[in-house]
């Protein structure tokens, strides 16, 4: 069974690593992955993603303007 605490744990972690490999760009491809999923009728998972790119928005921090 997979407590709340682990389900961030995980998003945290999947989140860090998108962001590793595709820098600025990791927030964009998972709004994507998240439109995707939702197109498919696959709400959990595009809920997930949608999760995953708010973990990377607060990685990046404010932007600027």
């Amino acid at each position: 069974m997979t407590t709340l605490y682990s389900s961030v744990q995980l998003i945290q972690e999947h989140a860090r690593r998108l962001y590793d490999a595709h820098g600025d760009k990791a927030e964009y491809e998972a709004a994507q992955k998240a439109r995707l999923h939702e197109e498919k009728g696959e709400h959990e998972q595009a809920e997930t993603w949608r999760k995953v790119r708010e973990s990377i928005s607060r990685m990046r921090g404010p932007h600027e303007s």
